[in-house]
């Protein structure tokens, strides 16, 4: 099963490669990865996709917890979450195809960016389920040329958050 993982690290050097290097040692694949620095600058938050059992999740997130540079760690899938990812493809589209182009990106709310010749570009944010149906939809018509992904931003709905846990 797919889990989104949402993961406090201070923000210093190496502590992506801890929580990388973590997950390789045990064999376990990141489908997805997103890091940037939070409201506090001290901290950044690492959102990351994996897939396994409940049981592999919870081992994951034990052995997580324990690097130096965990702040908190949280399984976004095991409750209601909003998530949202950027991609942007570049596909080849024959000139008698240009409407169904044009039709392709309105009804998935996408935003065309480039056009060239034969070549269109175009972007789309959404969820990984919006994102898929859209490169199907593109793929119908079109030669996908380059595509690329910007990883998982997730939170979870209504008050509850992800904080650093408050010291007594």
């Amino acid at each position: 099963m797919r889990h989104i993982i949402s993961i406090l690290l201070e923000n210093e050097a190496g502590a992506l490669a801890r929580v990388a290097g973590m997950f390789s040692s045990r064999g376990y694949n990141i489908d997805s990865l997103s890091v940037a620095p939070t409201h506090d600058p001290a901290v950044s938050r690492l959102t990351l996709v994996t897939s396994g059992s409940d049981a592999v999740i919870e081992q994951i997130i034990k052995q997580t917890r324990k690097l130096v540079d965990v702040v908190e760690i949280a399984d976004l899938s095991s409750a209601p979450h909003i998530e949202s990812e950027l991609v942007i493809v570049k596909v080849d589209l024959p000139p008698e195809k240009a409407n169904a182009f044009i039709h392709c990106v309105r009804d998935h709310h996408a935003i065309a960016l480039d056009g060239t010749d034969n070549t269109r570009t175009v972007q789309l944010a959404g969820s990984g389920a919006q994102i898929e149906a859209f490169i199907a939809a593109l793929s119908a018509f079109s030669t996908v040329l380059e595509l690329v992904r910007s990883g998982v931003a997730a939170v979870a709905i209504g008050h509850q958050v992800v904080t650093p846990a408050k010291s007594a």
